[in-house]
C-alpha cells in the first residue's frame, strides 16, 4: 500500500467516528426530572453540545493542524482518538 493510501483510508476513518459520534451525541438529550443543583444542569448542557458539536470541532482542528504542518497520517491518528474522547467527555456530563 502507498503511503497515500494509507493516508486517505486514516482520514476516512476519522469521518466515519466522527459521523457515529455526531449521531450518538443526537441522542444525549436532557432528562425529564429537573436535577437538583443548577450545577448539574451546566454539565447536562455542556455535555449535551460537547456530544454534538465537540467532535465536528476536532476534525476541522485537526484538518487545519494536518495541512500547516503536514503530518497528515499522524494527525488523523490523534484525531481519530480525539473524536473517541470528546465523545466520551460529552457523555460524562450529559449521560442521559
Amino acid at each position: 500500500m502507498t503511503a497515500t493510501l494509507v493516508t486517505a483510508t486514516a482520514w476516512l476513518a476519522v469521518l466515519a467516528v466522527t459521523g457515529s459520534a455526531v449521531l450518538f451525541g443526537q441522542g444525549a438529550r436532557f432528562p425529564n426530572r429537573r436535577p437538583r443543583t443548577a450545577r448539574r444542569t451546566r454539565n447536562r448542557r455542556i455535555g449535551t453540545a460537547l456530544s454534538i458539536t465537540g467532535p465536528i470541532a476536532v476534525v476541522l482542528v485537526a484538518v487545519v493542524i494536518a495541512a500547516m504542518t503536514a503530518a497528515w497520517l499522524v494527525v488523523a491518528v490523534i484525531a481519530f482518538a480525539a473524536v473517541g474522547v470528546v465523545s466520551v467527555a460529552g457523555l460524562v456530563l450529559a449521560p442521559h
